[in-house]
C-alpha cells in the first residue's frame, strides 16, 4: 500500500527537476528563464572614454567587477558610483551609460560609457564681513582654493561640501586665534554653468575684538612649583586673544607638572569675559585628576611603520598614568614625522575603573621621493639631479637619501643615512659620504676631486636649542691642467693632495613659528670646526635671521639676517687658499660667484679668512595673485665686509684694488615662488657700493633657504 505522504512528496520532487534540467526538445522551463534574466555571469568589465580616471581605479568603484554576477539593480548602483566620483572631483557635467554584449560562453560583457565633459573649477571666493581680516589670508586659511593656472596639477578648486565645511571651521579658528573668539562664518555656492565654475560667497560675522587681561595660577596641588609652571604661559597680558595659544600654554603647563612628578596633574583655563574692556582673565587652575592608568595601547593603520616607530614619540608608555594633555602632545609628535595623512586617537574603558585603553589609528601617506629633477642657476648654470630619498626607510622611521648631480661646471654623488632615535634615545645619529668634481675654470682657475665623509650625532637640549657633534675626513685632489698659461694657477699645482680629519658641532636654535614659512621667531646656527692633518686650523662661523609680521594678518614679513665667520690658525702661520672663505649670494646679492674679495693680479680668487654680513628684508604677497599660485615679492638691503688676504697662503701678491673697498651694499627686489619642486626665487640687484675690480651681475636664480 503507497502512504499517501509519501506520494506527495515524490510527486514534488519530479515537479523540481523536470524544473531545473530543459525539457528534451530543448526549451527551457518559464522559471528558469527569468532566473538567468535577472542573473548572469560577468565575463568582463570594460571602460571608454575615461581620462580622469584609470580603469584600474574605475574597477573598484563597480559591484558588478567584484561580484562577477550581473543585474540591472547593481548595474544602475554602479552607474551612480561612478557619476559621484566623477562630480566629487569636480565633473559635474559627466554622464554615464552602459551597455551589454553577450559572449560566446553565455555571460555577458559589461562596458561603461563615460562622457566626462570639462572639470568644473572656482571662479572665485567671496567674502562679506570680514572687516578687521583681508580676504587674502582668509582664502589662504582654506582648503578650497580658486581656479589658477597651477590648478591642473594641484587640483585644489575643486568644490566639495564637506571639504567647505571644512573650511567654514578653519576660518572661524583663524579668527579666534587672533581676537575674535565669538566669529560665525557661512558660506554658499553658486554653480554658472556657463562658465562651468562656482562662485563661493563666504559672509563673516566677525564679532568683538578681544584681548588678554589678567592671567593667573591656581592650584590645589602641594609642592607644585607654579614659578616653573608660569613660564609656559603664552597668553600674557595685553596679548590679543587666542584659542591656539590658550591650549598650547595647557599643554605646556601639564607637561611641566608631569616634569615635576605630578603625573595625574589636570590643567583647565577658566575665562572671565570683560565686556567693558573687550578683554578675558584668565585663570589656569592645576588640580590633581584622576587616577587613571593606561592599560593598553592599540596602533592600527600602520601597514609599512613598525609600532615601536609610533610609540617611542609618546612620552608615556602601557601601564603609565593617563594625562589627556600628555596625549595631544604624542599626537602632535606622531604627525610632526610626516608619515601619515591622518591620525585619530580614541579612548576606552579598560578592564578595571581605573584603566583605560588607548587606541591610535592611522593612515599612511607617501614618503619615498624617487626621480630626476633639473633646473638652473646663475652661478652653477643647468643643474641636474637623480636622487632616491626614502624618509621612514623599512618603516623603521631612518632616513636615506642617494643622489647623483651634474651641473655645467662639475659632478657630486650623495649618500646620507640617519637614525632619529640611535639604540632607543632622544638622540640622532647619521652617517654622510660624498664624491664631488669641481671643474676648471676660468672663475676658479683649477678644478678638484673631493671624496670624504662624517659621523654625526645630535642631541636635543632644550624644545628650541639642539646641538649636533661630527667629525669625519676628506680628501682633496687638484687638477689645474688649463692649456692656456694665463689661467695656471699660482696658489696650487696640478696633482696636489690636501687631507684633513676634522671634528666639530653645531648649535642650533629654532624658534621660528613655522620653519617652511616663518612669520615670527628667531633661527640661530653657531658651527665651530677643528681641522687638522694637513692644516691646523679652527673655523667658526654664526648665523642668525630674526622674523617679525610687520602688518598683523596681512602677510607681510620683515626679517633681519646677521652672519659672520672667522679662521684661526692654531699653529701662527697662514692658513690655505683652499680652505678660506669664499662667500657668495648668500652673504650679499648682486655679485657674480667668487666675485668680491682679494683676488691675484692674474684674476684668481683668494678668498678670506674673516667675513661679516647684515641683510633686511621685506616679504609681501603679490596683490591681486591667487594664494595659492605660492608667489610672493620681496625687498631688501644688503651690506657686507669681506677681510684681505694678507694671512692667507699666496694671498699677499692680491691686488690693492681688488678689496679696496672692504664695506660692499646693494639693493633690490625679488620674486619668491614656493613651486612643486621647492622653494624657488629670482634676485634682482643694484650694487651701491664694491671694490675697483668685484664683478657684479643684475639678477641671479637660486634656492631659497632659511639664513
Amino acid at each position: 500500500m503507497i502512504h499517501p505522504t509519501k506520494l506527495m512528496r515524490g510527486a514534488v520532487s519530479a515537479i523540481a527537476i523536470l524544473g531545473a534540467a530543459p525539457m528534451v526538445a530543448g526549451v527551457p522551463v518559464l522559471g528558469v528563464v527569468t532566473a538567468q534574466a535577472q542573473e548572469q555571469l560577468v565575463a568582463s568589465v570594460l571602460f571608454e572614454g575615461n581620462r580622469r580616471f584609470p580603469d584600474s581605479q574605475l574597477l573598484t568603484m563597480v559591484d558588478i567587477s567584484t561580484s562577477g554576477i550581473y543585474s540591472q539593480q547593481r548595474l544602475n548602483a554602479d552607474i551612480e558610483s561612478i557619476r559621484l566620483a566623477y562630480d566629487r572631483d569636480g565633473f559635474n557635467s559627466v554622464s554615464v551609460t552602459a551597455r551589454t554584449e553577450q559572449t560566446t560562453d553565455g555571460r555577458v560583457r559589461v562596458i561603461f560609457e563615460i562622457n566626462e565633459g570639462e572639470r568644473a573649477g572656482i571662479a572665485a571666493i567671496n567674502f562679506t564681513g570680514n572687516n578687521s581680516i583681508g580676504a587674502g589670508n582668509l582664502k589662504g586659511a582654506m582648503l578650497t582654493k580658486e581656479s589658477g593656472i597651477l590648478s591642473w596639477l594641484l587640483r585644489d578648486d575643486t568644490y566639495d561640501e564637506q571639504k567647505m565645511a571644512v573650511d567654514r571651521e578653519r576660518i572661524r579658528a583663524y579668527y579666534a586665534n587672533r581676537g575674535f573668539p565669538d566669529a560665525q562664518v557661512n558660506s554658499v555656492a553658486e554653480y554658472d554653468a556657463a562658465r562651468n565654475a562656482y562662485f563661493v560667497n563666504v559672509t563673516v560675522n566677525e564679532g568683538q575684538k578681544y584681548e588678554f587681561g589678567n592671567v593667573g595660577i591656581e592650584t590645589s596641588i602641594d609642592g607644585l612649583n607654579t614659578d616653573a609652571l608660569r613660564g609656559t604661559v603664552r597668553t600674557g597680558q595685553g596679548a590679543t586673544y587666542s584659542a591656539l595659544e590658550l591650549q598650547k600654554s595647557i599643554e605646556d603647563m601639564a607637561y611641566e607638572a608631569t616634569v615635576q612628578g605630578y603625573s595625574f596633574a589636570d590643567v583647565r583655563a577658566r575665562l572671565d569675559r570683560d565686556a567693558a574692556t573687550n578683554s578675558f582673565n584668565v585663570t589656569y587652575l592645576v588640580d590633581e585628576g584622576a587616577r587613571i592608568y593606561v592599560e593598553r595601547i592599540n596602533i592600527t593603520g600602520n601597514i609599512k611603520t613598525r609600532d615601536f616607530v609610533i610609540r617611542r614619540e609618546l612620552d608615556f608608555a602601557e601601564g603609565d598614568p593617563f594625562n589627556r594633555s600628555m596625549v595631544i602632545r604624542g599626537r602632535n609628535n606622531i604627525d610632526a614625522l610626516g608619515y601619515f595623512s591622518r591620525i585619530d586617537i580614541s579612548t576606552a574603558p579598560g578592564s578595571s575603573p581605573d584603566k583605560i585603553v588607548l587606541n591610535i589609528n592611522v593612515e599612511e601617506q607617501s614618503t619615498g621621493e624617487y626621480g630626476a629633477t633639473a633646473g638652473y642657476s646663475t652661478t652653477d648654470g643647468i643643474l641636474g639631479e637623480l636622487s632616491l630619498t626614502e624618509r621612514n626607510f623599512l618603516g623603521r622611521g631612518q632616513y636615506l637619501r642617494a643622489a647623483i648631480g651634474a651641473s655645467q661646471s662639475g659632478r657630486t654623488f650623495d649618500f646620507s643615512f640617519t637614525e632619529p632615535r640611535f639604540m632607543g634615545l632622544k638622540v640622532s645619529a647619521g652617517v654622510d659620504a660624498y664624491h664631488r668634481i669641481n671643474d676648471e675654470t676660468s672663475a676658479s682657475f683649477y678644478g678638484t676631486q673631493t671624496t670624504g665623509g662624517q659621523l654625526r650625532v645630535g642631541v636635543p637640549l632644550t624644545s628650541a636649542l639642539n646641538a649636533q657633534f661630527f667629525g669625519g675626513y676628506e680628501r682633496m685632489v687638484i687638477a689645474d691642467t688649463e692649456g692656456n698659461p694665463t689661467y695656471k694657477s699660482s696658489l696650487v699645482s696640478n696633482g696636489q693632495e690636501f687631507n684633513k680629519a676634522f671634528i666639530g658641532y653645531t648649535l642650533t636654535w629654532n624658534g621660528v613659528d613655522d620653519v617652511q614659512n616663518p612669520t615670527e621667531g628667531l633661527y640661530a646656527t653657531f658651527t665651530q670646526r677643528y681641522i687638522g692633518w694637513d692644516h691646523n686650523l679652527l673655523r667658526s662661523e654664526a648665523r642668525a635671521r630674526y622674523f617679525v609680521p610687520l602688518i598683523p594678518d596681512s602677510g607681510v614679513v620683515g626679517s633681519i639676517r646677521g652672519q659672520a665667520g672667522v679662521i684661526n690658525s692654531m699653529n701662527g702661520g697662514s692658513v690655505h687658499s683652499v680652505e678660506a672663505f669664499t662667500p657668495g649670494s648668500q652673504l650679499i646679492r648682486g655679485f657674480e660667484g667668487r666675485g668680491f674679495g682679494p683676488r691675484l693680479g692674474t684674476g684668481e680668487y683668494v678668498g678670506t679668512t674673516m667675513f661679516a654680513g647684515i641683510s633686511g628684508e621685506i616679504e609681501f604677497p603679490i596683490p591681486g595673485l591667487p594664494e595659492s599660485y605660492g608667489l610672493s615679492g620681496a625687498v631688501w638691503a644688503d651690506a657686507a665686509w669681506i677681510g684681505d688676504s694678507s694671512d692667507i697662503i699666496g694671498g699677499g701678491g692680491a691686488v690693492a684694488t681688488s678689496n679696496d673697498q672692504p664695506w660692499r651694499t646693494s639693493v633690490g627686489a625679488s620674486l619668491i615662488w614656493d613651486s612643486p619642486f621647492g622653494p624657488l626665487r629670482g634676485d634682482f640687484a643694484h650694487v651701491l657700493n664694491k671694490s675697483t675690480d668685484d664683478r657684479t651681475q643684475m639678477f641671479q636664480f637660486t634656492i631659497s633657504t632659511l639664513l
